[in-house]
Parts: C-alpha cells; sequence; structure tokens
C-alpha cells in the first residue's frame, strides 16, 4: 500500500520573512505538498519516481515555489486546495513555475464562500486581476479548473479528504483531515478558537469540528502563530496560541503535532525557544510528539 509523504514548502503567515534571522525555519508562506509514497507493494497505480511526486496541495502561498523542484522538471499534474483565501495563502499562484506549462493540468478548489452563487473563478478574480495584479486566473498558462466545495467528504487525487469549517476572522476558512488509507493528517493552519470562547485553559474552545478533523491524526499541522502572553491583545487577529495547538493534540489523540504557520517576527532563535518550552519525543504513556515546522521538513507518517 503506498503511505503519505508530506513536504512542508512553506511554514510562515501573514508575509513571507526574509533575511539571515529566518533562515533555519524559512520564511515562505503556507504551503504543504503531498504524495503517494509507493512501497513497491504494487498497489499504486504510479511506480517510482512518478508515485513520489506531489499531487496535492495544500494551500498557496510563497511557500508554493519549492514545489516545482520535487517534480523533476515535470509539469505539475494535480490538485491545489485551499483553506481559504487570506493574501499569504494564494500569493504563490502566478509564480508556481510547475504550473507555467501548456502541459500542466490543475484542478484548484477552495471553500464554497458565503455567496454561493459566486464562482471560485470569480471569486480568485477579485485578488489576482488588473490594476492589483497584471493577469487573471484564466490567463494562467497550463489547464486550469476552478471550482468550490462544501464540507463533507470527498475524493482528491487518491486521498481520503474530510472539510469541516474552522473559525477564522475575514472569510469562511476550512480544516482538513486527509487519509490515503494508511496515514492521516489533519490540517489547521488558521484557526482562532477563541470565537467560540475561552475554554477551559483561556486558550478557546476545543470545539467538535477541530476534533473531528484531528481525531486519531498521525500527523496534526496547527496554526501556532502566537504565545500564550500575546493573547490578550492579539487574539482578534484570528489565531491560535502554540499551547492550544499542543493540547488539541493531546486530546484528540494524534500522534504527531507540527506548530505551524508561524509570526512573520518569530525569528529562528524565537522558534528554537518554542521548541525547547513545547517540544517533545513522547515517552511512555501517551503525549504527542511536538515539533516546530521548518521549511523542506519531509514527512512520511
Amino acid at each position: 500500500m503506498p503511505t503519505m509523504r508530506i513536504h512542508l514548502c512553506g511554514v510562515r503567515g501573514s508575509t513571507p520573512a526574509p533575511g539571515i534571522e529566518f533562515v533555519r525555519y524559512g520564511g515562505h508562506t503556507s504551503c504543504l505538498a503531498l504524495s503517494h509514497n509507493d512501497d513497491d507493494s504494487g498497489s499504486g497505480t504510479r511506480r517510482g519516481a512518478d508515485a513520489r511526486r506531489p499531487t496535492l496541495i495544500l494551500d498557496a502561498g510563497a511557500g508554493l515555489q519549492r514545489v516545482s523542484p520535487l517534480l523533476g522538471g515535470e509539469p505539475f499534474d494535480g490538485t491545489i486546495l485551499l483553506t481559504h483565501l487570506h493574501w499569504d495563502h494564494v500569493l504563490g499562484l502566478p509564480f508556481f513555475a510547475a504550473a507555467d506549462d501548456l502541459d500542466a493540468r490543475i484542478s484548484l478548489l477552495l471553500p464554497e464562500q458565503e455567496d454561493s452563487r459566486a464562482s471560485a473563478e470569480s471569486v480568485l478574480a477579485e485578488l489576482m486581476s488588473p490594476p492589483y495584479f497584471p493577469i487573471e486566473p484564466s490567463q494562467l498558462r497550463g489547464q486550469w479548473t476552478f471550482a468550490t466545495i462544501a464540507p463533507g467528504k470527498l475524493q482528491i487525487e487518491g486521498f481520503d479528504v474530510l472539510a469541516r469549517e474552522i473559525p477564522h476572522k475575514g472569510g469562511r476558512t476550512f480544516g482538513y483531515r486527509i487519509s490515503d488509507g494508511r496515514s492521516t493528517l489533519a490540517y489547521m493552519p488558521d484557526h482562532c478558537p477563541t470565537t467560540l470562547g475561552p475554554g477551559e485553559d483561556g486558550f478557546g474552545e476545543y470545539h467538535p469540528g477541530a476534533l473531528e478533523l484531528a481525531g486519531g491524526a498521525d500527523v496534526l499541522v496547527h496554526d501556532a502563530v502566537l504565545f500564550p502572553e500575546e493573547l490578550a491583545a492579539q487574539a482578534d487577529f484570528g489565531h491560535s496560541v502554540a499551547d492550544y495547538a499542543v493540547e488539541l493534540g493531546k486530546r484528540a489523540g494524534a500522534r504527531v503535532v507540527v506548530l505551524f504557520h508561524h509570526h512573520h517576527n518569530r525569528t529562528d532563535d524565537i522558534l528554537d525557544g518554542l521548541a525547547r518550552r513545547l517540544g517533545s519525543d513522547g515517552g511512555p504513556g501517551y503525549a504527542p510528539e511536538v515539533v516546530v515546522a521548518a521549511e523542506g521538513t519531509v514527512l512520511e507518517p
């Protein structure tokens, strides 16, 4: 049976973070690339290098630029699945070299908007068209299709996907649970649980939607923008405290919690401190392994 391979191509939030203080963890915004890592069992439809090329991309931030080298010079053939439409999750779309090819096939899916009559392409055009950008989505090279999705179950590029609405300020936002039948990834890069109340520890509610997505996941990639001392002043920005992500992982029985969507001002040294405070490798009894997301990391749950 093929196993999942997860490439962390962009781990930053809000805006890219260039400079020497952001080298080890990376400065690109949100993007994960998933592939079926063929284990030679014969059950996959692709073999060898073909099986390891990503076919499902989660979010299209600046990290999307890192996906092209993973494709070995081949055009992209797969799906881009967006959690929401904030700039840091879409700004990589026109700069995806492997999709800037007439032989590329790209299906782009995004959450159904509050005005359900709005097409996916028209919504994207509000972000990407003159005078704000020189081209519109329809002018991207390659064979692009655009569609919206509703909460529920989907089959995408050989993965089972569960979409659930997640509280996050400024537009409809989904979290995803993705499985290949053997490994499961939960992906909630933007999540504001305090929208539903402070919860018992003050970090927000551990609500049914988040628990359903994270339940028993091999890997939980979760919003960790805030530190506890920042919550009171910044809760309205729509993000989670890193400690919430760890506790959610514990309650949901996730095996690994990946702290993600780092604040754009978090230097490598500050993130090292976060790793020392919350990082772990599990241990006797149950506790999830907790890691701080770094660009270029490959996970094989």
